[in-house]
């Protein structure tokens, strides 16, 4: 039990250490900060306009979920099991608070508990496309982050949206490959990655 522990415990700093790194040699997305990447202004108001959302390469079989207590200090958040990485800045949280991120088991999507919590600084989420299913080809239409308000709405088919979160796409060195997503949020809800 003690091994399988820290088995689990290695798994998860490893996985945030690949997601942080920067650098072409390592093949991380080079993810400094929101602004380097253009991410700064407000989200758009979405309300009536539909998505289709992304599909994770294979179904995952089991319930993915992380909890972690987060305080004023900041700290990340991992799911290595779908490459899902989230930064709470310090300042972010004006004290502490239990964070719970479940992943949709078909779609590149996420519930994140407790609902309507606000941040005081913008979040940065990175999302390794890997295991999805636009990994190793280039990509057909523009990636979005988008919130949907709905817990219990269908992610099949069309989706109506209420805001496009300020994000991007980071590909690989020297390729139109797509290698992460990476976008801004203020509050939490739940969110998915979309095409239109």
């Amino acid at each position: 039990m003690i091994r399988s522990r820290l088995l689990r415990s290695f798994a998860l700093l490893a996985g945030a250490i690949l997601m942080a790194s920067c650098g072409s040699d390592s093949g991380a997305p080079d993810v400094t900060g929101p602004s380097d990447l253009g991410l700064s202004g407000p989200a758009i108001d979405a309300a009536g306009r539909q998505f289709d959302a992304l599909w994770w390469k294979q179904d995952l079989t089991t319930v993915v979920q992380v909890s972690k207590t987060i305080d004023q200090s900041g700290g990340v958040l991992t799911i290595p099991e779908t490459g899902l990485t989230i930064e709470f800045p310090a300042g972010a949280l004006s004290g502490p608070i239990t964070i719970t991120v479940t992943a949709d088991q078909k779609y590149v999507a996420y519930k994140m508990d407790p609902a309507g919590t606000q941040f005081l600084k913008d979040v940065t989420v990175t999302q390794s496309l890997a295991n999805t299913t636009v990994s190793g080809q280039p990509l057909q239409s523009q990636l979005y982050a988008t919130y949907i308000a709905d817990d219990s709405l269908s992610l099949s088919g069309r989706v109506p949206v209420l805001e496009i979160e300020p994000s991007k796409t980071v590909f690989y060195p020297n390729s139109a490959l797509p290698q992460a997503h990476v976008w801004i949020i203020r509050h939490f809800s739940r969110y998915m990655l979309a095409s239109d």
